[in-house]
């Protein structure tokens, strides 16, 4: 069992979260872990790289002199690859880079990012988080009394809420996620968890049928 204070948005302990970490993922693979962090990174690489070959690049394709009786090496067109100006020898192309891992091990992995923050120590708890009008000075302050501040941080509440999203966009270091958003790049890419109470009792739920679940498939 794992217990975590419940802090409010000036800081103070406001009660004690207890449960069994085991509710979001029975382990933690760093293989899985590993194989979808690439994932993530080889999907946003552009693939946009592109280079002219000797067939592409501007010039005449008339030999620079006679093949004998100068005295010199043989040579092609001021294209070739070996001459300044000349085409690349083998010229890149646009690639695309995209791929996608099974979407049950895509979820199991995100479980398990979520776990193995709790397991390091770097979740912080919050009772609510409730923003009336779009300020980045309410959620600077929520940082600052939590000790977050310079920190980077992921902060996942449980639904999407606009002024939340505006009053944390011009922060450095942070991102904001709703918890049905939540992917393993975000949660090991920042370095602390803040999560509402409401988004940890969403993602305890969504653990627990996820594990039955797979329990009744095997």
């Amino acid at each position: 069992m794992i217990s975590l204070p419940i802090h409010n948005a000036s800081g103070q302990e406001v009660g004690v979260y207890e449960f069994d970490p085991a509710e979001l993922a029975s382990r933690v693979s760093k293989q899985l872990l590993h194989d979808v962090i690439v994932m993530y990174e080889s999907n946003q690489r552009v693939g946009t790289a592109r280079t002219r070959s000797r067939a592409e690049v501007a010039g005449t394709t008339q030999k620079m002199y006679r093949q004998k009786g100068t005295g010199r090496a043989r040579a092609g067109s001021r294209r070739s690859p070996v001459r300044v100006g000349g085409g690349r020898t083998f010229a890149k192309r646009p690639i695309d880079w995209t791929y996608r891992l099974p979407k049950k091990a895509v979820k199991l992995a995100t479980r398990m990012a979520l776990r193995s923050k709790f397991d390091d120590g770097q979740v912080t708890i919050l009772d609510e988080l409730s923003v009336e009008s779009p300020k980045t000075k309410v959620v600077a302050d929520v940082l600052k009394s939590l000790g977050l501040t310079g920190v980077g941080c992921l902060l996942a509440v449980d639904q999407h809420d606009v002024n939340v999203w505006q009053s944390a966009r011009n922060i450095a270091d942070l991102r904001v996620s709703p918890s049905a958003e939540l992917n393993t790049y975000d949660l090991l890419h920042q370095r602390q968890l803040l999560i509402t109470k409401a988004a940890l009792d969403q993602l305890r739920g969504q653990g627990v049928a996820a594990e039955v679940a797979a329990a009744s498939e095997g």
